[in-house]
């Protein structure tokens, strides 16, 4: 039985870390998680705020889904937006999700990320 999401792994190109950790700590306000040594070495970086925790791989070749994207929950989504323009990242609100406010961003390198919060 499946009882909980426990991370989302996403892509990225080789040496994007330093955007990554300046968009994902000091733009989204995660923090920066030690991966363990054998992995480490692999590159990429991980975040977690709360119980939400986001992997930064490195991938030969990347190219960003076009589509494919990672819903992250907030609470106070104009502050949030508002927070992500504050530091150049794109905001686009969308209003076809019933029940909730949303907007879509990217990361650096071009990952989709789209924030919701209940109505």
């Amino acid at each position: 039985m499946l009882v909980a999401v426990d991370h989302v792994q996403l892509a990225a190109s080789a040496g994007s870390e330093p955007e990554l950790r300046t968009y994902y700590v000091d733009v989204l306000g995660m923090t920066e998680m030690p991966k363990p040594p054998a992995l480490a070495a692999r590159g990429g970086c991980w975040f977690r705020a709360g119980a939400v925790q986001l992997h930064l791989g490195i991938e030969e070749d990347f190219r960003p889904a076009k589509k494919a994207h990672t819903g992250l929950r907030v609470t106070g989504i104009e502050a949030y937006a508002a927070r992500l323009t504050a530091h150049d990242a794109s905001v686009t609100w969308d209003d076809n999700l019933p029940g909730h406010r949303r907007f879509y961003s990217e990361d650096p390198v071009g990952n989709r990320l789209e924030f919701l919060e209940p109505r």
